[in-house]
């Protein structure tokens, strides 16, 4: 055995950066004075929750932005704001996690999925099919891989079907210019702790609709506290709907938003970071027999905070034998074809509650798919190694069973 089938990756793929210095201040303020709570502010204080979504509405372009507690609230939220409801038909991704077809559950809609190519965005001849008499798509950039969305747009506009973006994995990403989130009528984001801002738990919900906004608003708790917002409408959009929207508590409070802001004034830098580690590992995986990299389009401006790579066609037996040896090497990878939900990585026909039929060619894509996170806690040469020793074990799998 040559020194290089020797050589063992020793890192963590869930060890996070530690969070900024000045969130950390800016938390510990909001500590000692006590007023977590969004809408609990002294004489002229102005909330750090609002602030943030001020911000964040002006690092994504939208006109309103909706701090709450978690992404996958503020999918649900969108489907109410849209109201979505009970028996309507929702499209979205075969590929996805749980949360969204989640979201459509939660407020008795109907998901439907849409097949999936083998650059693991949403098939656009699948979705055109299946968009008459749907209420709407909840499109997910599902591990940070956006589809043509000039095309998708058209497809939907057309339809009158609006679009609800999942952008847990494209916070900061764009299409042709234009930021994820900002070509359909609602985008939401995560900043979960593997997300690219972290507070544990976390989301935004943004738009440019003033009654979406305001509904999103009501939804999320203000009670009548909604003129504290600084990223919201006018006062008089609130009278229109504040009557007639239920309040589906979901704030994000203060101590998060005190974390997050920093994060987010340094989040262009840290884009950056992601993305040199995955054209690190991306060049060292392409050209590995047996395995298909999964090439970017020069419309998309994307965050690689992760990696999928395709080993199609292979005997399931042999995708967990090349876990196993990945593994035995400090090499963590996660399989989306497993017959069994293994922590995040369900398929749509693990989601029950959503009914669905057999896609096989859907199918032969999941079971060849490879994910593997790449925290910024991993030096550029980490990341040489970790391509070394996947492109040396995929080899030797691949030439065991051909």
């Amino acid at each position: 055995m040559t020194e290089r089938f020797t050589e063992h990756f020793t890192g963590n793929f869930t060890q996070q950066e530690p969070i900024p210095e000045a969130g950390i201040e800016a938390a510990l303020e909001v500590l000692r004075h006590g007023r977590l709570h969004r809408y609990n502010t002294a004489a002229g204080e102005t909330a750090q929750t609002a602030l943030l979504e001020q911000e964040f509405a002006g690092f994504t372009g939208a006109r309103f932005c909706v701090a709450v507690a978690s992404g996958g609230y503020a999918l649900g939220c969108a489907l109410r704001a849209l109201e979505v409801g009970p028996g309507d038909r929702v499209l979205t991704n075969a590929f996805t996690l749980a949360p969204v077809p989640g979201a459509i559950a939660s407020v008795g809609a109907v998901p439907e999925f849409v097949a999936v190519t083998e650059a693991l965005v949403i098939d656009l001849d699948d979705l055109a099919a299946k968009l008459p008499g749907a209420r709407a798509l909840m499109l997910s950039h599902m591990r940070g891989h956006i589809c043509d969305m000039d095309r998708l747009m058209a497809l939907c506009d057309a339809a009158g079907v609006p679009v609800i973006e999942d952008c847990a994995h494209t916070m900061g990403a764009s299409w042709n210019g234009t930021p994820s989130g900002r070509h359909g009528a609602v985008g939401c984001y995560s900043t979960q702790t593997y997300k690219h801002m972290n507070s544990g738990e976390g989301g935004f919900l943004v738009t440019d609709d003033e009654e979406i906004a305001a509904r999103a608003v009501m939804l999320s708790g203000s009670y009548m506290l909604y003129e504290r917002h600084l990223a919201a409408p006018a006062p008089e959009v609130f009278e229109r709907v504040k009557y007639v929207t239920p309040n589906v508590s979901g704030r994000m409070d203060n101590l998060r938003a005190a974390l997050l802001r920093p994060q987010l004034a340094a989040l262009p830098e840290q884009i950056a970071r992601w993305n040199d580690r995955y054209r690190v590992v991306e060049e060292g995986l392409r050209g590995t027999p047996g395995l298909t990299v999964i090439e970017r389009p020069a419309q998309e401006s994307y965050v690689g905070s992760s990696i999928q790579a395709l080993v199609l066609d292979w005997a399931p037996q042999a995708i967990t034998d090349l876990l196993a040896r990945c593994a035995a090497r400090g090499v963590e990878l996660k399989w989306f074809g497993g017959a069994e939900p293994v922590a995040f990585t369900s398929r749509y026909d693990s989601w029950r509650y959503a009914p669905s039929s057999p896609m096989p060619a859907t199918d032969r894509i999941l079971t060849g798919i490879l994910d593997m996170r790449l925290p910024l806690t991993f030096s550029l040469e980490d990341c040489a190694l970790i391509a070394r020793i996947i492109r040396a074990e995929v080899s030797a799998v691949y030439q065991q069973a051909g």
